[in-house]
């Protein structure tokens, strides 16, 4: 058996790339439509690592999706974290648990889905403004 990824729906699709595409780094490896379906499928991958792939599925009429939470998470290594936190940021996303201990931080996708961030490697040392930055919300 081998691990294919990972499906999240998603609600707007435009706004999801933008999180995970431009925001969170990722690569888009492959996207199909499917008019009679009424769907859209999007494959993406950390670059240089395509064993890992996530799916946004993207249903063309409108349906609410409750309970993101629900869903666990996503966790992505990150070779530097306060780096990846930065550009986050950058590109407006909210670090709900900020990297404090140079490890680990939270941020949630468009739909809620929450992304776990963890540094590629040992802890880097605690570093401002993550060391004293709050929590915000829930991930």
């Amino acid at each position: 058996m081998k691990y294919l990824h990972t499906m999240v729906r998603v609600t707007d699709l435009d706004a999801s790339l933008r999180f995970y595409r431009d925001a969170l780094g990722l690569e888009v490896l492959r996207r199909n439509d499917y008019p009679q379906g009424r769907f859209t499928l999007v494959f993406l991958a950390a670059p240089g690592d395509h064993s890992a792939q996530v799916e946004l599925t993207h249903n063309w009429d409108p349906e609410a999706y409750s309970g993101g939470r629900n869903f666990g998470h996503l966790a992505y290594a990150a070779k530097d974290i306060y780096a990846t936190c930065q550009r986050l940021q950058d590109h407006g996303v909210t670090i709900l648990r900020p990297p404090r201990d140079g490890r680990m931080a939270f941020v949630r996708s468009p739909d809620q889905i929450s992304i776990e961030l963890l540094q590629d490697g040992p802890a880097l040392a605690p570093a401002e403004p993550w060391a004293s930055m709050p929590n915000t919300g829930s991930w």
